[in-house]
């Protein structure tokens, strides 16, 4: 039997495959706290996922530095630690 994916395609995701870092923000002011992922590709673009909305992409930016001051910006904080890519392989 033959059957259709009928759903819709995602966005394809840029930093999917081609991740160089990622980090954990929170919302201290929620109970429990609210959690936001920072991921880094390797040409420097960045996007901001909300896992408690499927992870969709909250934000987008060119660079680090601009991503960082969206989240501090809304008063979300880093937790302590970075994950690099090229410590998993």
């Amino acid at each position: 039997m033959n059957t259709t994916n009928t759903t819709l395609s995602p966005e394809p995701d840029l930093v999917k495959d081609n991740w160089e870092l990622t980090e954990v923000w929170i919302d201290p002011t929620l109970s429990p706290p609210y959690i936001l992922l920072l991921l880094s590709a390797t040409d420097g673009r960045c996007r901001i996922y909300d896992p408690a909305e499927g992870y969709r992409t909250i934000f987008e930016s060119d660079n680090y530095d601009d991503a960082q001051f969206w989240l501090l910006e809304d008063e979300y904080e880093p937790l302590e630690g970075r994950l690099n890519a090229s410590e998993l392989i």
